[in-house]
């Protein structure tokens, strides 16, 4: 396994072209299974999680045509044609890794009529349950069998005549696959309390633009209208905000000034009233976010949140960024029971952090130094880039291939805007 190497020191500064957003295409890439059309994605990050996707879809007989394969392109161009479904079963394999596979569950029953889908995986994040995605798909009249560590769903005779569910609690993933079953089935469908986030919004979209009849977009309710069948289309994944959240922070943390191309100021508003708050002064216009540290970093209050409160994948790097803010942070994570993970290794670099339950108290400004640390997943992985930059000596980050689920050629980057940062095979 690859590990980075960062000398810390340097401030950074430049410019950062933000990537596809992981979050949002691993939602995008199922629609392909909603059509026989060819479907279209530009903008597609190239990451280890878009890969294990596209591998899953090709155990489904669907074909993939990848078009710009040069080295020194930022995301690429790629096509899939669900002309003919071979298989409607995501196999344990494939599927243990990677949490995103339950979202093929929806629109294989929608288009198929059944689908067999393993529990998934993932990062190693707390509880994650997938009974909020059951039993929405069970409102829309779907039968579910659990058995031997694999979702079943059936259509009943006559198919899908849809429904009404009310989230208990917001789902991003369980809205997802809402969305992605209701748009084939026989009536209206209505979610209440549904999810909000950008990347919710830019699966809607996409949806429309094959032919899907949603209302609402934008909205906690949403009323989807179900159509025979939907066509291909040509879509432009949005822009990862949490990629450039965290190159933000990057900047920030060791009083940098960068210019994040193609980053989108609303989707990201909370993490830029964030930055805002400790300090940061921030530029907004419709071609991307420029970010310059103003001085001293002060300590703030966050508390995560679903959109548009502060994403729960910010929270790691924000929390190595007031790690040398002048005072006492208070950080609260409400998503996820298990999301201080990288705390460990943060105090092995010299951050004064305890923890109770779901909150961290962070004391700064800490004194970092350079350690051997371990990445935990995929946000922890980047809280410790953060750290490293700012820290005095070397830092050595295992166990990477987190980092290569979720950033783009992350060390390619970062030397752009003039980190000491480079990747070596590990002993």
């Amino acid at each position: 396994m690859d590990k980075l190497i960062i000398r810390g020191g340097n401030r950074l500064s430049g410019t950062i072209p933000i990537s596809g957003a992981k979050n949002a295409a691993l939602t995008l890439i199922p629609c392909a299974l909603l059509t026989e059309e060819p479907m279209t994605l530009r903008n597609l990050p190239r990451l280890a999680d878009i890969d294990g996707f596209q591998h899953l879809m090709t155990q489904f007989g669907i074909s993939t045509e990848i078009h710009g394969k040069r080295a020194e392109e930022f995301g690429r161009v790629v096509t899939f044609e669900a002309s003919r479904i071979t298989s409607t079963v995501a196999p344990y394999d494939l599927v243990r890794k990677m949490r995103a596979s339950i979202l093929v569950l929806g629109p294989m029953l929608a288009r198929m009529g059944e689908a067999t889908v393993s529990m998934p995986g993932g990062c190693a994040i707390g509880n994650r349950p997938i009974d909020l995605h059951l039993k929405a798909l069970e409102a829309f009249g779907a039968e579910i069998e659990l058995t031997q560590g694999y979702v079943k769903a059936m259509q009943p005779d006559g198919g899908l005549p849809g429904g009404d569910f009310d989230f208990p609690v917001v789902s991003v993933g369980a809205t997802e696959n809402a969305l992605m079953t209701a748009v084939l089935a026989n009536g209206t469908s209505r979610l209440f309390n549904a999810a909000r986030e950008p990347e919710i919004v830019d699966l809607c979209n996409l949806l429309s633009a094959m032919g899907a009849e949603i209302e609402g977009i934008g909205t906690s309710d949403l009323t989807i209208h179900g159509v025979d069948r939907l066509h291909g289309a040509t879509y432009r994944v949005m822009a990862d905000r949490i990629e450039a959240g965290s190159y933000a922070c990057a900047a920030a943390i060791t009083g940098g000034e960068v210019r994040l191309e193609g980053a989108n100021a609303h989707d990201m508003a909370s993490t830029i009233h964030a930055l805002r708050n400790i300090g940061l002064h921030i530029e907004e216009d419709k071609k991307g976010v420029s970010v310059a540290a103003n001085g001293a970093l002060k300590p703030t209050d966050l508390t995560t949140a679903p959109f548009p409160g502060l994403a729960t994948d910010m929270q790691a790097q924000l929390m190595s960024l007031l790690t040398k803010a002048e005072g006492t942070s208070v950080l609260k994570e409400t998503i996820f029971e298990n999301r201080f993970m990288h705390v460990p290794e943060l105090a092995r670099m010299g951050a004064d952090i305890s923890t109770e339950g779901r909150t961290a108290i962070v004391k700064g400004p800490a004194d970092l130094t350079g350690a051997e640390v371990m990445a935990t997943d995929l946000r922890a992985s980047m809280s410790l880039i953060i750290a490293a930059l700012a820290a005095e000596g070397e830092t050595t980050v295992r166990r990477i291939y987190h980092l290569d689920r979720g950033y783009e050629r992350l060390e390619e980057k970062l030397q752009l805007v003039g980190a000491d940062i480079q990747r070596v095979g590990d002993d």
